[in-house]
């Protein structure tokens, strides 16, 4: 593969290239692989010839503890040698038009950008500027006002060229679209008039960050020793990630805190909510997912965590999804409820997990074509509600594994139409 590196690259090319791969077949399913590859495009644009170390790597894209020790876990080094042979394979297949190319070399966890030749913006070594004396050597006086009127010409020129790009790149950009399967689930907010509000929880906390710091307790807590409003980790990078959808559109999106939402905006906007019902009390006064919904377990070794139960059990179907009784935990579970506004012309779609991390795997899955395009599937085996603009309402529940307190990995367990069960 011939390719000519340059020494600067235009930083929305490196971003597009990076999405065109992560959205390929070749890294289909692979999330740890397209959060690597996104991570290390972020740091080579940021810090240009800085070397990404390993225990980087480790800490703030495997989410391994601060102790970690390279000899005992090879995750590192395992994922980006599977990152680099899937870029190898990706340029020579579905890559083969890419005028960008992304390698990580051999021995480095750093990310490399090269031009194939046949694109590459190479300057021509043979102009050279004229000379400053005359024919018999002697200064040309006119020399230097000729080069002030080029100069003024050449500047004209390229303001006209740059005003030309941008006007290109403008109409370049509004006209970008998602890929289908994403066009189709998120019609409901794209095609409105109104701006979509995205809701993240924001839970109230009493006690001190040093001990005994949990949530209010109405039962045994006075309101007045709320100590903060906390927001989980998971929570916010869904927020990041739903947003970063609707900028690919140019789509704006109001973002909200749980606690500061009154019901007549949920009204009067399409509403999607960023965390489960204990942390997103407003979900308590609005109808919302009809056959999963989050509750306490009442009772039992896991008495008081929170679980999603099943209502409407089909054949086969478990009673309740929690996550898994470990430290740190190993799965989690997650629901993508998409449900009639309180205004039945508008859309509530519910995004939660029973912990901070199936949250964010379930805004993550809906912003990902290939999985959205999995679901979509699913749902086409049954009659489609309304007008047939968007998926029609839906409940599912995702199962999440999760690595070092990341999701790693999500599959779809159940589908449910309510309105039609």
């Amino acid at each position: 593969m011939a390719v000519t590196e340059v020494s600067q690259v235009d930083r929305s090319a490196v971003i597009a290239e990076v999405e065109r791969v992560t959205q390929s077949s070749v890294l289909h399913g692979s999330e740890a692989l397209c959060r690597l590859l996104r991570y290390l495009a972020a740091q080579a644009l940021a810090h240009p010839g800085i070397p990404v170390k390993e225990y980087q790597l480790a800490t703030e894209v495997f989410g391994r503890p601060a102790d970690f020790d390279p000899r005992m876990d090879s995750t590192v080094r395992v994922q980006t040698g599977r990152l680099r042979s899937k870029l190898a394979e990706y340029y020579p297949s579905a890559g083969a038009e890419d005028p960008l190319v992304l390698e990580i070399p051999k021995g480095s966890y750093s990310l490399v950008f090269h031009y194939r030749a046949a694109f590459s913006p190479l300057p021509d070594p043979s102009a050279a500027p004229p000379s400053a004396l005359g024919d018999r050597g002697q200064p040309n006086r006119l020399v230097p006002v000729v080069w002030i009127l080029a100069a003024a010409c050449l500047t004209c020129v390229g303001l006209l060229i740059a005003l030309w790009v941008a006007d290109r790149h403008e109409n370049q950009q509004a006209a970008q679209t998602l890929p289908e399967p994403l066009n189709i689930f998120w019609a409901p907010f794209l095609q409105a008039q109104e701006m979509p509000w995205i809701i993240f929880s924001n839970a109230e906390f009493v006690g001190k960050p040093q001990f005994n710091f949990r949530y209010f307790d109405p039962a045994r807590d006075n309101k007045a020793s709320i100590l903060d409003h906390y927001t989980g980790v998971g929570e916010v990078l869904a927020v990041a990630e739903l947003s970063r959808v609707f900028t690919q559109v140019h789509r704006d999106v109001r973002i909200k805190r749980g606690r500061l939402l009154a019901l007549d905006d949920v009204k009067n906007n399409n509403v999607i909510f960023v965390g489960s019902l204990a942390e997103n009390l407003v979900l308590r006064e609005i109808p919302t997912t009809q056959d999963f919904v989050f509750r306490k377990i009442p009772s039992g070794p896991r008495e008081g965590d929170v679980e999603i139960a099943n209502l409407h059990p089909r054949p086969g179907e478990a009673l309740a999804f929690q996550a898994s009784n470990t430290l740190p935990i190993q799965e989690d579970y997650g629901l993508i409820g998409l449900v009639p506004g309180l205004n039945p012309s508008r859309s509530i779609l519910v995004l939660a997990g029973t912990t901070t991390m199936g949250t964010q795997a379930a805004a993550e899955f809906v912003c990902r074509p290939h999985d959205v395009a999995e679901l979509l599937k699913i749902l086409s085996k049954e009659a489609l509600p309304g007008d047939g603009k968007g998926p029609g309402p839906f409940e599912a529940v995702i199962r999440v594994r999760v690595s070092g307190g990341v999701p790693v990995n999500s599959t779809i367990v159940t589908v449910h139409r309510p309105n039609l069960r």
